[in-house]
């Protein structure tokens, strides 16, 4: 009787088993409601921000959300992972009570930070980031007082255990909806092309075809160089509607892995007393012929009155920079391999710097500083890769355009 048993036991285990097909059902329509979830979250933003859209067209807003999605799908593929990696194993693939706990908990996390991020964008005008980190390791007590007592906190966590259970009911919907729902009835030859769709070559590609798609997914992009990063988000005029393409769980992950980063360890420590060095600073930047803007909270801007008898009547502000124009190929500078022949034409009949600090060691620090002049803050060596980047910069296009000057941008490259 024992042994009559077991032929059985197996039969029942491979019946509950759901076939290839219908696991990459499962997991697709897991993704697709996801995918809902996020933007969902990213409409009730826009809502509840309303008041910031002002005159943003519609089609700033479409623009942001097909931006979105882009951020959004790098999220599901990574949440979808274990899901897609089941197809390594039957047995891993009959294990639906796990995978649909795991995609609830990720479900109801992301509503979760969707709900917190509602009044974060109100009150910082920014995507979660490294501030959520900064206000509660500073003062949690504090920051948990004003919140209790500022924000509507219990209708808020009410709102996410309706969500979040909404979101569980929906899983195991989607559960019974991909699983076969007569596995005994079936014919022979479905019970043969079954046990085919179970077999190791068919899950070994789909397994290769998942792969494939979640790596290009993941990228968020088909271009060649870096993955898709916080710029593509900013494709139109409005900050509200970049914003809103962002992923505010991608930023508030991107916060995080920069804030644990051992790079962090490398942070400059203060060698001298702030007003000390604010002092020495103004010292060694304040010319005979400037002024300072402020003194307290812009501890070093200036603005500059040249002399009546140096002004030309045409002026001209002409800003190259060029990539590996590194000095010592430079003629002007001492080099004799007579490379350099118009540059050192122009150090003749100009002003040429032969005392000058290097901002970093790649491109978009020298950006920052020659165009915004903006240092190297530690903590913010790759602030064109951060969101932190977006923010509206005070440099020459802004103080050129103020005395009537017109913008021209010349990019000879590749944006990626």
């Amino acid at each position: 009787m024992y042994q009559n048993q077991r032929p059985a036991g197996r039969a029942a285990a491979r019946a509950a088993t759901p076939s290839t097909l219908e696991h990459l059902t499962f997991a697709i329509s897991s993704a697709i409601v996801l995918l809902a979830l996020f933007s969902l979250l990213r409409l009730g933003l826009l809502i509840y921000n309303h008041e910031l859209i002002g005159d943003t067209s519609t089609a700033s807003f479409a623009e942001a959300f097909l931006n979105g999605l882009r951020f959004d799908l790098r999220v599901v593929i990574y949440l979808c992972a274990p899901l897609i990696l089941a197809l390594l194993s039957t047995r891993l693939m009959a294990a639906r009570r796990w995978q649909r706990y795991w995609l609830s908990v990720a479900a109801s996390l992301t509503i979760f930070l969707g709900i917190v991020e509602l009044d974060f964008y109100r009150e910082f005008h920014q995507r979660l980031n490294g501030l959520v980190f900064q206000y509660i390791q500073e003062d949690p007590a504090t920051v948990l007082s004003m919140l209790w007592h500022g924000f509507p906190v219990v209708r808020l966590l009410l709102a996410w255990m309706a969500l979040s259970g909404a979101a569980f009911i929906l899983f195991a919907w989607l559960d019974r909806l991909t699983r076969r729902r007569s596995p005994g009835g079936r014919s022979n030859e479905s019970q043969r092309s079954g046990r085919l769709l179970h077999s190791w070559p068919a899950r070994s590609l789909a397994l290769l075809l998942c792969l494939t798609f979640s790596v290009a997914g993941a990228r968020g992009t088909l271009r060649q160089g870096p993955p898709l990063r916080w710029g593509d988000a900013f494709t139109t005029e409005s900050m509200f509607a970049n914003q809103l393409g962002l992923n505010g769980t991608l930023t508030l992950y991107a916060a995080g892995k920069s804030r644990l980063s051992a790079e962090r360890d490398n942070i400059w420590e203060p060698s001298m007393p702030a007003d000390k060095a604010v002092v020495v600073t103004r010292d060694l930047l304040l010319g005979p012929n400037e002024q300072l803007v402020d003194s307290d909270p812009a501890a070093v801007r200036r603005d500059y009155q040249a002399p009546a008898d140096t002004r030309l009547p045409i002026r001209n502000v002409v800003v190259i920079l060029m990539e590996s124009f590194a000095g010592h190929f430079v003629g002007a500078l001492g080099s004799q391999a007579g490379i350099t022949p118009n540059f050192d034409r122009l150090a003749r009949d100009g002003l040429l710097f032969r005392r000058f600090f290097s901002n970093g060691t790649h491109t978009h620090q020298g950006m920052f500083a020659t165009m915004a002049c903006f240092p190297n803050l530690p903590g913010f060596e790759y602030l064109m890769q951060t969101p932190e980047g977006g923010h509206q910069f005070s440099g020459l296009p802004q103080l050129l355009g103020a005395r009537g000057y017109e913008d021209l941008y010349v990019y000879n490259g590749d944006f990626a």
